[in-house]
């Protein structure tokens, strides 16, 4: 067996070694030793500082706020940009909000029966008068009198996509038509910084004032936003408190997915295929030209004495530069030329037989970084069922996943302070529900929020699926509709018997008496 030499580490001289070199070569030679033996010492070939690969790879060791803070307004700024003028970026987000909103995650009020002590028909009573209210308030909750709160969260959402993060602040306003004085007003990622400009510091980062264990206690909204021009509040600021100081009243809800501990603002979604969608936009933007121009059918006249055919008339067209001329091609046109004339004709060879699959592998690459699957992110489903299936259950791990991210950011923290107001009002009966065993205001808290369902590539085997999963326990009637279709089994129950009474008395259904005989005794 062929003996393998061991592995010596390769120490190049840097140009401090050759300076001393003449001075003081066994200086030069120790420092030589003392770089050998830590690359000696690195365990991991990745944390090498001698390879070649790795030896002018710069990075930091700051934590979460001193990588991301001084980036995140050229961050921000080239995110918005992208989805502004980008169309796989605009897709890319448009997808996720779609797929994850759509029209809306919706209350479902799901109480502890158990600790409440409540019977089955009273629970359901409350969650209907519930449910009820709350669609009352999501019709006018928004501070500016435009959106309901489905509209809300895709804004919030889609915000939170672009920038990185978006706040929620709840004043409280009266309105007509409503009894309820809970408004919800969305805060810009950019609004929130620092007072006066301050410097960031261990306690004060982003615009958000932190207590000694970290947690947010104030955060610092400009009054107007940076970038608009008009603005006349932008140098003013207001501090606001995230939590009551009696009461633990949410008074600012922060929407933001941490990636590290003790992060502060969030990084925008596509923070990692930033200048990867930019040079696709400029190749794409270039090969477009390119065909264009080749779609052109130019001729060149080669003349001794470059005259050409400047001796023709030239026919000008209404719109072209002064001294444009602009000949003619006839179907079925003989044209002499000189002897010393010959044409020539250009051909850039475009479209470019290898830009589609060069753009599709940097697309795949994109996908994996904003955990949407290739066929997801370009919305074309070329291979097989299975194929399309399995890459849209991949996507759905990751949509159902920022759902209740969603819900939890957002929906339930309203639900909450909605709650804590209707209570007071007397407009649901809840005893115990403020100022009472936090087990009991739990319990009526219990919520579930349904959005779109995942949709079907085969309706009829998956609904034969979704049966079988209900038949044999795996699931519930409620789960599966959901899931589905985003509905709500109660109502579509409701409306079901609705349905079956209608038909029978129209005699369009035989009743059990016309089928059977007589009723079943049960």
């Amino acid at each position: 067996m062929r003996e393998v030499p061991e592995k010596k580490p390769f120490i190049e001289l840097t140009d401090d070694d050759k300076a001393l070199f003449e001075s003081d070569p066994v200086a030069v030679l120790e420092r030589v030793k003392a770089r050998a033996q830590i690359a000696v010492l690195t365990a991991y070939d990745g944390a090498s500082r001698s390879r070649r690969a790795l030896s002018a790879w710069s990075t930091t060791s700051g934590d979460a706020d001193t990588d991301i803070l001084p980036d995140l307004p050229y961050l921000r700024q080239r995110s918005r940009d992208l989805c502004r003028n980008n169309p796989l970026a605009t897709g890319a987000i448009n997808t996720k909000v779609t797929s994850i909103v759509g029209t809306g995650l919706q209350l479902q009020c799901r109480i502890d029966r158990n600790i409440l002590k409540m019977t089955e028909e009273a629970a359901t009573a409350w969650e209907t008068r519930t449910e009820a209210e709350w669609e009352l308030f999501c019709k006018y909750c928004d501070t500016e009198r435009t959106l309901q709160f489905s509209d809300l969260q895709e804004l919030a959402l889609r915000s939170a996509f672009e920038n990185g993060d978006v706040f929620v602040t709840t004043p409280r306003q009266k309105r007509p038509n409503t009894p309820y004085g809970l408004t919800l007003q969305l805060i810009e990622a950019d609004r929130v910084c620092n007072a006066d400009s301050a410097s960031d510091t261990e306690l004060l980062s982003g615009g958000i004032e932190k207590d000694e264990s970290g947690a947010p206690v104030r955060c610092h909204i400009m009054k107007g936003h940076p970038g608009n021009l008009y603005s006349v509040k932008k140098n003013e600021w207001q501090k606001v408190d995230f939590f009551g100081e009696k009461t633990g009243r949410r008074n600012v809800l922060h929407l933001l997915a941490k990636k590290r501990i003790g992060q502060t603002r969030g990084v925008p979604d596509l923070a990692p295929v930033i200048e990867v969608l930019k040079q696709l936009g400029r190749y794409t933007e270039a090969e477009v030209t390119a065909a264009v121009i080749s779609s052109f059918f130019t001729v060149f006249i080669k003349s001794e004495y470059g005259a050409g055919l400047d001796i023709m008339e030239p026919q000008t067209e209404v719109g072209g530069r002064a001294g444009d001329k602009d000949y003619k091609l006839a179907s079925g046109a003989i044209l002499g030329l000189a002897s010393d004339e010959s044409i020539e004709t250009a051909n850039p060879s475009r479209p470019n037989p290898s830009f589609d699959p060069f753009v599709q592998a940097l697309l795949r690459q994109v996908g994996v970084a904003l955990e949407l699957p290739f066929e997801i992110l370009i919305k074309h489903f070329t291979a097989s069922y299975s194929a399309a299936r399995a890459a849209i259950l991949e996507a759905w791990r990751y949509f159902m996943r920022r759902r209740k991210w969603l819900a939890d950011s957002l929906c339930r923290p309203v639900y909450e302070l909605f709650m804590d107001e209707a209570v007071a009002l007397g407009r649901i009966y809840a005893p115990g529900f403020i100022n009472g065993d936090p087990l009991i205001r739990e319990a009526y808290l219990g919520s579930k929020w349904n959005g779109p369902g995942r949709g079907q590539i085969n309706e009829l085997d998956e609904t034969k699926a979704a049966d079988a999963r209900v038949k044999g326990g795996f699931s519930t009637i409620a789960d599966e509709t959901a899931a589905m279709n985003g509905g709500d089994w109660e109502e579509n129950h409701v409306q079901r018997a609705k349905e079956k009474k209608r038909r029978v008395d129209d005699s369009l259904e035989p009743t059990l008496e016309m089928e059977y005989g007589k009723a079943p005794v049960v």
